[in-house]
């Protein structure tokens, strides 16, 4: 009987060493440590790639077991990520045109408003070119994000085809465009030193 006993402590013994070392949880890993792609790691801004100058937008979607309605998930908060980067785009951009045409006239105040709101129009119609460029799916969880991307061009063709500003004043606010992203992307470059 003892023999018996010492071999049914043993193997119980060890079902409870296999079940407590089964039930811990995984160690929680950083983006940083599993080699996630970059832009995962940079997330939305204004930056300059071999395609040209864009805004990009980031989003992710987890815990949801269908993948297609993950997808989309992922990509709509990716597109509404980007749309905040071009919210701040285009009202530093309004600024800078604002200042500048203050500065020279202290007559253009109509002038400005409509800028103002023909730039808002214009960076909501351009949502509609956004493309989703990238996706990555996180190796340990069920998360997927989704990289969207909107080319600098593409905004300010847009920008040329809105018949509510002067030529003038297109053209004085595309050039500034350009300049702007250079900025803000030299804003990101700075932060990343800085981490």
């Amino acid at each position: 009987m003892n023999k018996n006993y010492s071999i049914a402590a043993i193997l119980g013994g060890t079902l409870l060493i296999f079940q407590a070392c089964s039930s811990s949880p995984p160690k929680r890993m950083t983006l940083a440590e599993i080699d996630a792609p970059k832009w995962v790691l940079k997330g939305s801004s204004a930056y300059e790639d071999s395609s040209g100058k864009a805004f990009y937008g980031v989003g992710s979607a987890s815990g949801i077991k269908n993948f297609s309605l993950q997808r989309t998930a992922s990509d709509d908060r990716a597109r509404n990520d980007l749309a905040k980067v071009l919210e701040f785009y285009t009202k530093s951009l309004t600024q800078d045109y604002m200042a500048s045409t203050t500065s020279g006239n202290f007559t253009t105040n109509l002038e400005e408003q409509m800028i103002e709101a023909g730039i808002k129009n214009v960076a909501s119609a351009t949502l509609t070119g956004v493309q989703i460029i990238d996706h990555w799916e996180h190796p340990y969880r069920n998360e997927l994000f989704s990289l969207a991307r909107l080319e600098l061009d593409k905004f300010k063709q847009n920008l040329g085809q809105y018949e509510g500003l002067s030529e003038s004043v297109r053209k004085a606010v595309k050039d500034r465009a350009s300049k702007l992203h250079e900025k803000l992307e030299m804003e990101i470059m700075k932060k990343e030193r800085l981490r």
